[in-house]
């Protein structure tokens, strides 16, 4: 299977991404990987991906974040030892081979080589939208414990993070009133805030890119066993879909100088 792919139609101005739903590893990162499978996925997303699923154009990876994690700055996205990663063992005493981990980061330049080629065609054409899905644990003190305190645990935790206010506030809110009109708990970055993908794109597409993070609290899973729940999943993409047309009227209806101005612009 390929790292990661870009899948449906790419010629709108709204993308979608699930960049920590993979849970493959290339074999020789496997061989060295003492961490326990169950627990390298629940700190995944997995099912993210059919969260998407019903978007027009979407950006897939397979790989996990273990390997390496493409929502974290360079410097920082191999997890190279337990201080990176929630205290985990991941590769033992011996630690990651340095030309293990050349390789992995060479991954890591590889994605973001290939998405700027993909958005800057995106961003020719003018301002865009990416949904940058995620999901999170809220059940962490274990799997017979209550579930951790609904005031600091969203259903939906929205981070916008360097998104251009000024431009973009009529986007965000469309975001927001669609979600919440369906009956969604979404509230502004109260556990997470927006990491490497949204800084890269609002860094390399000012003005243009307007990257929101979604963070999902994991209801449509059991986290701890990993068996998800189809309906729920269901429910989230389809109310995904629903955000689709008043989030594009907002794009849309950005003043025509704005849009003019700015396509194509990128960063140095």
């Amino acid at each position: 299977m390929l790292p990661y792919e870009f899948v449906g139609d790419w010629s709108g101005q709204l993308v979608a991404t699930s960049i920590h739903a993979g849970h493959d590893l290339r074999p020789e990162v496997a061989d060295l990987m003492i961490l326990d499978e169950s627990e390298r996925r629940r700190e995944e997303d997995p099912f993210t991906d059919a969260i998407t699923s019903l978007m027009p154009a979407r950006l897939l990876v397979h790989r996990s974040r273990f390997e390496a994690d493409l929502n974290r700055s360079r410097d920082m996205a191999i997890y190279a030892g337990p201080e990176y990663c929630w205290g985990f063992d991941v590769w033992g005493s011996k630690g990651l081979p340095a030309d293990v981990y050349a390789r992995s980061l060479e991954y890591w330049d590889t994605f973001y080589t290939d998405l700027a080629v993909r958005l800057d065609e995106v961003a020719a054409r003018g301002p865009f939208v990416m949904f940058d899905v995620h999901s999170y644990n809220h059940r962490r003190p274990g799997p017979e414990e209550p579930d951790e305190p609904w005031l600091k645990n969203p259903e939906l935790d929205l981070g916008t993070g360097k998104v251009d206010r000024e431009q973009f506030t009529p986007v965000i809110d469309a975001l927001r009133e669609a979600m919440a009109s369906q009956g969604f708990d979404i509230r502004d970055e109260v556990k997470f805030f927006p990491k490497q993908l949204s800084n890269w794109v609002h860094h390399r597409y000012p003005g243009v890119g307007c990257v929101m993070t979604l963070e999902f609290k994991k209801t449509f899973m059991d986290e701890w066993t990993g068996v998800p729940d189809p309906d729920r999943l269901h429910v989230l993409a389809e109310a995904l879909t629903n955000t689709i047309e008043p989030v594009e009227a907002a794009l849309a209806a950005m003043s025509t100088a704005a849009s003019q101005d700015s396509p194509g612009r990128l960063a140095s």
